[in-house]
């Protein structure tokens, strides 16, 4: 992947993408394309294939998504398996029609069953039922995983998937229906500091935990592969002799399981979550845990060996990535 070469990032405007684009223009990639929803909607099937023949990018950043917490998930269930699977549909096959050269296609551990061993693998994949509450998202990015392989297997693309786990960072979601909890949590508490409220509500009873990775971290390790690794790389061809195979291996030549989980392999409960928050806050306030509200999968952890096999380990720690987007969340605010 060259400097100058034509890199066409889907999302640019959202957590993931946003992080990317910083990442690619740091390095001095010079050559994005980067396209408003206004000015493309990938749900439509006509404006994504006259983009794709019109543009002819080299290479292809799939972080457009519609994503949401427990409530936007579970409330709006057609939308999220509708939307989702018509995006991915259309940029995947119109950049194997168009001869991109490399596609990342972002999911989330989401795909993941509910009671996957923890930590997750790879090839925990489709081995038991999924979390209720985001079924359809998850379904439509096992979709999407799997019209990579597909296309890879078929057609001898080059599109690899990853899974970042929970992600948080600049330009995240703050709003207290559809975000994810970290972001959800920052907002709560700064607010009722500014307010001086002496209680914050907070769902469930604290004891689930997750595992929280800084965008910037993310997208560093997108990039990472997007410049070093392709398609074969992240499976190994294994007669079956070998049970002690690497956990990117396959056996009897069946390719399955190809996603990279992108990590920390660490997590913390929510209520430790929201006490280092508190911390950083700076909220004197007492917290209450809503037991009467859904808690969600008690565990979520994944296992990034496979990740950190092919070359790449995170590096900003969950309290200093709190503190940073804090800091962003203040100035976003300020701007406003």
């Amino acid at each position: 992947m060259g400097k100058n070469s034509k890199i066409y990032v889907a999302g640019h405007r959202g957590l993931v993408g946003s992080a990317i684009v910083k990442n690619l223009q740091s390095k001095g990639y010079n050559n994005l394309v980067l396209k408003t929803h206004d000015e493309l909607d990938l749900i439509d099937q006509k404006a994504v294939a006259e983009f794709f023949e019109k543009e002819k990018p080299e290479y292809v950043i799939l972080a457009a998504a519609k994503v949401g917490g427990i409530v936007a998930n579970n409330t709006y269930r057609a939308d999220f398996i509708y939307e989702n699977l018509q995006i991915q549909n259309n940029v995947i096959h119109q950049s194997y029609l168009n001869g991109v050269k490399k596609l990342l296609f972002l999911g989330s551990t989401c795909i993941y069953p509910k009671n996957a061993p923890q930590p997750m693998k790879e090839d925990s994949l489709l081995t038991s039922e999924l979390e209720y509450t985001n079924e359809p998202y998850a379904i439509a990015k096992i979709a999407g995983i799997k019209m990579c392989e597909s296309y890879n297997i078929q057609y001898g693309t080059n599109f690899i998937s990853v899974m970042p786990t929970n992600l948080y960072g600049p330009n995240d979601n703050f709003d207290l229906e559809t975000s994810h909890v970290l972001p959800a949590l920052l907002r709560k508490m700064h607010e009722a500091k500014l307010n001086n409220e002496k209680q914050v509500e907070i769902w469930g009873s604290g004891k689930p935990r997750r595992e929280f990775l800084y965008s910037e971290d993310m997208a560093d390790a997108c990039v990472f592969l997007l410049e070093n690794r392709d398609f074969k790389d992240t499976y190994i061809e294994n007669d079956g002799s070998n049970d002690n195979c690497t956990p990117y291996s396959i056996k009897n030549k069946e390719i399955r399981n190809t996603h990279i989980n992108i990590g920390t392999g660490v997590d913390i409960s929510i209520k430790e979550l929201a006490l280092t928050i508190k911390k950083i806050v700076r909220y004197e306030g007492e917290l209450y845990f809503d037991e009467s509200k859904p808690d969600g999968t008690m565990v979520k952890l994944t296992d990034p060996s496979k990740l950190h096999a092919l070359g790449w380990k995170h590096k900003v720690e969950l309290e200093e990535g709190i503190r940073r987007v804090y800091e962003w969340y203040l100035e976003d605010i300020d701007a406003k």
